[in-house]
C-alpha cells in the first residue's frame, strides 16, 4: 500500500537516488537535503513501505507555489502515484493558504501534460530552451483555487 507522508531526512537518499534515475540534469542529495531546512519548501514523498518510490516538491512565496520536481519510480508508474502525489500536494498548499500552482513540463512529456489537465492545469506560458538535456521548450501550467 502506497503512503504519502512529508519528506523527512530518512528519505533525502532515496529521494536523491530516484533523482539521478529520472532526471539527466539531477539536484544534488544536499540540494534535496536544503529543502528540508527552508520554510518556503514542501516535499512530499510516496511510500510502499519503506521504500520512497516517488515524490514531489514545491516552494511557495505569498500563496503562490511552484512545483520543483515530481518523479515516480519506473516501476510504480502507470499506477496513480504521481496522482496521488499532486493531489496530496494541492490539499497541503492549499492548508498552508496558497491559491496557486505552477510548474513546468516539457512539451514532449505527454503523461505528464496528460496527468496535469486531468487534474485542472491548464496552460499559461512556454520557456523556449528551458530543459537543456536535451534542448527542449517547457510549458507553463498553473492550477489556481480560492484558499
Amino acid at each position: 500500500m502506497i503512503t504519502i507522508v512529508p519528506m523527512t531526512l530518512a528519505h533525502v537518499g532515496q529521494v536523491a537516488a530516484l533523482e539521478a534515475r529520472c532526471f539527466p540534469d539531477p539536484w544534488s542529495r544536499n540540494s534535496i537535503a536544503g529543502e528540508l531546512d527552508n520554510p518556503l519548501s514542501l516535499w512530499l514523498v510516496a511510500l510502499d513501505g519503506q521504500t520512497v518510490v516517488g515524490y514531489v516538491g514545491s516552494q511557495t512565496v505569498l500563496g503562490e507555489a511552484d512545483m520543483m520536481n515530481l518523479a515516480v519510480s519506473p516501476a510504480a508508474r502507470r499506477q496513480g502515484v504521481a496522482r496521488r502525489l499532486v493531489q496530496a500536494l494541492l490539499a497541503a498548499l492549499e492548508a498552508r493558504g496558497a491559491y496557486q500552482l505552477t510548474l513546468e513540463v516539457r512539451v514532449s512529456n505527454q503523461p505528464a501534460l496528460a496527468l496535469y489537465a486531468g487534474l485542472g492545469f491548464t496552460q499559461v506560458g512556454r520557456r523556449p530552451g528551458y530543459y537543456l538535456q536535451p534542448r527542449e521548450d517547457a510549458l507553463i501550467l498553473r492550477k489556481e483555487w480560492t484558499p
